[in-house]
């Protein structure tokens, strides 16, 4: 019987593991140099390599040949591991065996001596599934361990995994592999088999595996058997529902020229083609953000990528601006294309919702200056004041205005009173206060943010006040420079202070320096989280 990829292709080594360079260097050097911990956890998303990664330590500290970071592969000991039938490997699945008494009995063996090798190790994979008692039970053994024994634990989720259980663990992060090392990775394995391949192919199965190696080769299994022993981009498309580019660069022309109709019947011809909606959505985000970088770091765009010219030509039609908001309701859509009503809603609201932020200019080099307030709107007396008008001052900036007569209530906890929910809260805490008294109120909003003042938005907000100042409050905003003194600037800059701390306090913590001094270990900053 063939036996599939992921596991004929299992790393049986580690110069095979791939990805995860930061954790092989570390465990390596602590095996050349014999300075072996009792307990090992590891963490990170699925099929990245914690289970591989857990049998190939057995491997190492097994290995007929002595205890070494480059197993031998061909002795009893590494051919049994390999296997699955080495009997001082215990492995143990906790998401099905979560109880004590469990706990308990692998802990009693423990006890006892190897029977065929030089260390019994345990690895316990999901270890986040251990019931609370299960855990305890696991301290004792995991504070005073005998010689013998060696813990290896895999989670994907070890913020429910007890601190004290986490401080006797050295703790390695395995990260989610780059798309173009799973497509090298496919690459070689295909040419090993001897099937014929497609690069671009293969770059919409690394696309899709989102960062884990084993979902690729499942993968790569569908699209082999798809496409009848070849994998070819048409049948792998098909197979994994992916949408065509094309289809992406008309809605982007549509948006940019801000015609509805185009935009929405681009996404009928999707529809009707059955494709993957929510993927669509994904595939967009990935769009952007590449038309993102182009802008930003132009060389970063190669000059043999097949997609160079169309990339530069939208690029060419979009402000930084846009494409960050274009991304960011792409993002949105997407979590929440589970509670529309269905695949279509969810996406043509998207479409839309870029389209009802759209800037009003139809290029990006004539979006310098503020949009002119409507009439009667609640920017009018402000913006006059702000900012001189006609078309030889059209790209000068608003000067910012002095707060004078501010009360000391922070215009912040006046919007956590306000009673206003949506795009109308959103205006107020992206709004600076620049003067309140008695008889008025004038806020500054940032160019940044211009496209929030809208008509309605503005409406609401100042009902909103006046419901709380009194009907004969004045209120008036101006578009200009801001000063960084927004609510959500001031509730960022303190994120980020509390994020700082936080990752100062770690690295200063005299554990974390043992690790990283002694075992090459590395702080993984996107895991701290500071305390609330």
């Amino acid at each position: 019987m063939t036996q599939v990829l992921a596991r004929k292709w299992r790393p049986r080594n580690f110069t095979e593991l791939v990805g995860q360079e930061h954790v092989v260097r570390a465990l390596t050097n602590a095996l050349r140099d014999q300075r072996l911990h009792h307990a090992y956890l590891f963490t990170g998303t699925r099929g990245v390599g914690k289970t591989t990664l857990a049998r190939i330590i057995a491997k190492a500290l097994n290995c007929e040949t002595g205890v070494t970071d480059a197993p031998c592969g061909t002795c009893r000991a590494c051919t049994e591991i390999d296997a699955g039938r080495f009997i001082d490997l215990i492995e143990l699945d906790a998401a099905s065996n979560t109880q004590v008494d469990n706990m308990r009995e692998l802990l009693e063996n423990a006890l006892y001596a190897p029977t065929a090798g030089r260390y019994k190790v345990y690895i316990i994979d999901e270890v986040h599934m251990l019931s609370r008692n299960a855990f305890n039970a696991m301290l004792k053994t995991l504070e005073e361990p005998p010689e013998h024994v060696k813990f290896v634990l895999a989670t994907t989720d070890p913020q429910k995994i007890p601190v004290t259980v986490l401080s006797r663990c050295l703790q390695f992060n395995l990260k989610q592999i780059p798309q173009p090392q799973i497509q090298s990775r496919l690459q070689q394995i295909l040419e090993a088999e001897g099937l014929a391949s497609e690069p671009a192919a293969l770059a919409l199965i690394a696309r899709a595996a989102q960062g884990s190696l084993r979902d690729a080769l499942s993968l790569l299994d569908q699209a082999i058997a798809h496409g009848a022993g070849r994998v070819e981009v048409p049948s792998t498309r098909a197979m994994l529902g992916a949408v065509d580019q094309t289809y992406l660069h008309t809605i982007l022309r549509a948006l940019a020229a801000r015609d509805g109709a185009a935009l929405i019947a681009e996404a009928d011809r999707m529809a009707e083609r059955s494709l993957s909606l929510e993927m669509a959505l994904q595939d967009l985000g990935t769009l952007l953000h590449r038309l993102a970088l182009v802008q930003a770091v132009p060389q970063t765009l190669a000059e043999d990528d097949p997609d160079a010219d169309v990339l530069r030509e939208l690029s060419a039609l979009f402000n930084a601006e846009d494409l960050q908001l274009y991304y960011q309701i792409a993002v949105q859509a997407r979590s929440e294309i589970g509670l529309a009503p269905d695949e279509y809603a969810g996406f043509t609201m998207g479409l839309l919702r870029m389209l009802a932020f759209a800037p009003v200019s139809d290029t990006p080099l004539s979006r310098s200056a503020p949009a002119a307030p409507a009439k009667g709107g609640l920017a009018g007396t402000a913006a006059a004041a702000a900012q001189p008008s006609g078309p030889e001052s059209s790209d000068a900036a608003a000067p910012p205005l002095v707060a004078q007569d501010a009360p000391a209530e922070s215009w912040a906890e006046i919007v956590e009173q306000l009673a206003i929910t949506g795009m109308a809260r959103m205006l107020a805490q992206h709004c600076e206060l620049i003067r309140r008294d008695a008889t008025r109120i004038e806020l500054m909003l940032p160019k940044a943010h211009e496209r929030l003042l809208e008509k309605a938005y503005q409406e609401r907000l100042k009902a909103a006040l006046q419901k709380r100042f009194g009907e004969s409050v004045h209120v008036s905003i101006a578009v200009g420079d801001g000063s960084g003194n927004s609510p959500v600037a001031i509730a960022q800059r303190s994120r980020e202070h509390q994020q700082a701390r936080a990752i100062a306090d770690i690295e200063q913590d005299p554990f974390v320096r043992e690790l990283v001094e002694n075992f090459d270990a590395r702080v993984n900053e996107s895991s701290i989280k500071p305390l609330q």
